[in-house]
């Protein structure tokens, strides 16, 4: 009989609350769990989640630094910062960059033909920072874009300070310029320290304090909406955002005096030349000019290809500073420092009266090397050749000393060597001597010196080149008996912190000391001479000041004539025509300024570059300020030098 099963409550029962319970148990956990994590991220991490929750909707925007100003010596504003409209681009809000770009081209707020170097500048910035494409824009431009500008995401116009040059191109050489950011550029920058700014000092002042003009960048948080744009408000309610202000960078006070400087480009202007002035008892450049000119202001705003290629394939070399970079024969403006050469080495002494048919040659030789004045000078002591430039003179005198000693000498002056002066760019000329000449050629025929080579650097030709920053700086020591002071640009810092100025001592090199320190009464007694002798190369340019002026003028060949041939100025190339040189110090028995003056195929010293000196000399000595004009010389004056 088959067995039956009967149900138990019971125990059903008891199974049924233990599953109950067991589930209970997993559902409490569980919510538990829910509750815990809602505690920890709306609580414990809440100031987390909010910052996360901030960024999802406040951009982060660098604040670029206001640049330095730059004064001059009375304050005059030489450079500043003008309000301007930038149109500036965020890649990441862009969403196809090379297609913007070229429609920005096409709209011609670009330029068409440096696209791709935008595209690059672009592409190496962060994606979140906004990076300027044009630095200026004018109110037709403004316009333009705005009237399109939802086609163009992540492009918008700002309100920025741009670098402006109030007088134009006065000084720019000095001054340099400030120009966009390039491939170059980003190479060797911390590009943090751009954050916000696409520009960079380029040459000149400008480049050489980069690090001083250019400040600290700060940075702003903006609420933004969906689309990227910024916004006050988000539901109503005003957010508090941090906001880190920029650092303005310092300004800087010149040497230079501003008007003084117009003065020496008024009196170059047309010609292609350069004029420096130095206080020599500090090194203070109160002139630094180079002609031809160009407006810095070009670059700020965002030069055109075609406006930099005028420029830069300009014939004339606008952007070439002469004043530093260019290098020329002295001609016979070298004469008193050979002199001095032959005092101190004791192969002359100055009241020795030198005959001078109008030639001069070397013994055992037939070669006749002429004098610039044909009948020649008759005789002359050291003082009346200096004066009167002789030739034949000083040919004889670098025959006494050679070329080491004159090389030597002349090293001491600060030939062959950089000044020293606080911009980049400058070049050491050439100070010639049978070392460098073995260096320089590759053939031993070539890397012999000769004698005849020794001569004719005697009267400032042959290898010998020199900037007109040298011969500024050599007439500055004659003029201070042979203190050295280092040229200067900068004689102030003004620190954007504290609005205190720093003012920068004046740096004195090596001291030029002469075994008979009366020699440099004997040169600059013949270069007083020079502009107070009927007889003085310069008299006719500077007779009649109140004041007394030691000079020197010179005029360097450009190209070699046969020996008997003769130089007829209108019938060369006006390139190929000498180059005029005059070097100056005034007042002579107290000197507070010292110039040289260079033009380039300019004809003679005497009658181009010394006129110009003196119209700086009444304009710093007397306070005239007059136009610059040339001044006719009497027929008696020796027209050469």
């Amino acid at each position: 009989m088959a067995r039956l099963r009967v149900k138990n409550a019971v125990l059903e029962q008891r199974v049924f609350l233990h599953r109950t319970a067991f589930a209970a148990s997993i559902v409490g956990l569980l919510l538990g769990a829910i509750l815990i994590r809602l505690v920890w991220l709306q609580v414990v991490q809440y100031d987390y989640y909010t910052a996360l929750s901030q960024g999802n909707r406040v951009r982060i925007d660098p604040l670029p630094a206001d640049r330095g100003i730059i004064v001059d010596r009375h304050g005059t504003v030489l450079a500043d910062n003008t309000p301007a409209y930038q149109l500036e681009i965020t890649r990441e809000r862009v969403p196809d960059l090379k297609d913007s770009l070229h429609r920005l081209a096409d709209l011609r707020l670009i330029n068409a033909d440096t696209l791709e170097a935008v595209y690059r500048l672009v592409r190496a910035s962060p994606s979140f920072r906004s990076v300027p494409l044009r630095l200026s824009m004018n109110d037709e431009e403004i316009g333009r874009f705005a009237v399109r500008q939802h086609q163009f995401p992540g492009v918008e116009i700002r309100a920025r300070l741009a670098r402006h040059y109030p007088n134009g191109a006065l000084g720019v050489h000095a001054l340099g310029y400030v120009g966009a950011l390039t491939d170059r550029d980003l190479e060797r920058i911390d590009r943090n320290i751009y954050a916000g700014t696409s520009i960079i000092g380029k040459i000149g002042l400008e480049a050489a304090y980069e690090q001083q003009l250019r400040g600290s960048s700060g940075y702003q948080q903006l609420l933004v909406n969906a689309e990227g744009r910024s916004v006050e408000h988000a539901g109503g309610v005003a957010h508090s955002l941090d906001h880190h202000a920029p650092q303005a960078g310092n300004d800087l006070a010149l040497a230079i005096d501003a008007k003084l400087q117009a003065v020496a480009e008024q009196a170059l202007g047309n010609h292609r030349g350069a004029i420096i002035a130095l206080d020599p008892r500090s090194g203070d450049v109160l002139v630094l000019a180079s002609t031809p000119t160009f407006d810095p202001n070009l670059f700020t705003r965002g030069i055109s290809t075609r406006d930099y290629r005028l420029l830069a394939d300009s014939l004339d070399r606008p952007m070439f500073n002469r004043a530093l970079r260019g290098t020329y024969p002295p001609g016979s403006t070298v004469k008193p420092f050979m002199a001095l050469a032959g005092l101190e080495y004791g192969v002359i002494d100055p009241g020795y009266r030198r005959p001078c048919p109008g030639w001069f040659h070397l013994p055992g030789s037939t070669h006749r090397y002429r004098d610039w004045k044909k009948e020649g000078h008759g005789s002359a002591d050291m003082r009346e050749a200096i004066a009167t430039s002789c030739d034949v003179y000083f040919y004889a005198l670098a025959d006494l000393l050679g070329i080491q000693r004159i090389h030597d000498s002349m090293t001491h002056l600060g030939f062959g060597s950089r000044s020293g002066i606080d911009i980049p760019g400058e070049q050491a000329g050439l100070m010639p001597s049978p070392a460098w000449k073995r260096k320089a050629y590759k053939r031993p025929q070539d890397r012999i010196w000769f004698p005849g080579e020794t001569v004719i650097v005697g009267i400032g030709q042959g290898y010998l080149l020199t900037t007109p920053m040298q011969l500024a700086h050599a007439t500055a020591i004659v003029a201070a008996k042979g203190r050295n002071f280092t040229p200067r640009l900068v004689t102030g810092i003004r620190d954007a912190a504290t609005a205190r100025w720093r003012k920068l001592p004046p740096v004195e090199g090596e001291r030029v000391h002469l075994k008979d320190e009366g020699n440099w009464d004997v040169i600059t007694e013949g270069m007083i001479m020079v502009t107070s002798s009927p007889r003085g190369t310069a008299f006719g340019a500077i007779r009649g000041t109140p004041y007394t002026v030691a000079g020197k003028t010179g005029t360097a060949q450009v190209f070699s004539i046969a020996q008997n041939a003769k130089y007829h100025e209108a019938d060369v190339a006006e390139r190929l025509r000498d180059h005029a040189l005059f070097v100056a110090f005034a007042p002579a028995e107290a000197p507070q300024l010292a110039i040289a003056v260079m033009v380039e195929n300019g004809g003679h010293g005497a009658s181009v570059a010394a006129p110009m000196a003196r119209a700086i000399f009444d304009a710093y000595l007397l306070g005239k300020f007059p136009t610059p004009k040339p001044m006719p010389l009497p027929p008696s004056t020796p027209q050469k030098d």
